[in-house]
C-alpha cells in the first residue's frame, strides 16, 4: 500500500485526479490522506496512518514549498536531497532560507519508525505565497506524479 498525505486538498486532488480515486480517496493499491496545513495537523494524520502500515508499505508526504530563485517553478524536491526548512507560517521574504514547507516536520516526527518514508516538495513560488492558487498547486503536483512514483518504485495498476 502507498499512503499519499497531503496538508491541501488542491494538493490531493492531483491524485484523484491521476488514479480516478473514488470519494474515500482509497483503492487497493493508494490511501491518500488530506492533514490540513501546520506541522501539528500533518503529524497527527501521519501518526494515524502508520499504526495502518505493514512494513511493506510505503508512506509519502508530498506538498507545495517555497523556494529560492535558484529553484524553477514546478521543480520537484526530494527532501533527502535539499535543505527543507519546517516554518509555522507563510514566508515572504528572501535570503533567510532555500527551501520552505509547513508540515515537513511533523510527518517526520510521525514516522521516525518507518523504513519506506519520503518527503517530495514542488517549488510553488519565490516566497511570494500570495500568487499560489488551488489550480496552480494541482497542476504543479500532477505534473510531478509520475516522477516521485519512479523514484520509490510505485507501479500503479
Amino acid at each position: 500500500m502507498l499512503y499519499i498525505i497531503c496538508a491541501l486538498k488542491s494538493e490531493a486532488q492531483a491524485f484523484v485526479d491521476k488514479y480516478k480515486l473514488p470519494k474515500n480517496r482509497q483503492n487497493a493499491q493508494i490511501t491518500l490522506i488530506v492533514s490540513g496545513v501546520g506541522s501539528e495537523n500533518m503529524f497527527n494524520a501521519t501518526k494515524d496512518a502508520v499504526t495502518n502500515m505493514s512494513n511493506n508499505d510505503t508512506i509519502i508526504n508530498v506538498g507545495i514549498c517555497g523556494g529560492d530563485k535558484k529553484f524553477a517553478i514546478g521543480e520537484l524536491i526530494d527532501a533527502r536531497d535539499e535543505n527543507l526548512t519546517c516554518v509555522v507560517s507563510e514566508i515572504s521574504e528572501h535570503g533567510q532560507y532555500e527551501l520552505v514547507d509547513m508540515e515537513s516536520e511533523g510527518f517526520l516526527k510521525a514516522v521516525q519508525n518507518v523504513e519506506n518514508k519520503y518527503i517530495f516538495k514542488v517549488v510553488s513560488d519565490h516566497f511570494e505565497p500570495h500568487k499560489v492558487t488551488k489550480d496552480k498547486t494541482k497542476s504543479l503536483i500532477f505534473n510531478v506524479i509520475d516522477d516521485i512514483n519512479n523514484k520509490i518504485n510505485f507501479k500503479a495498476n
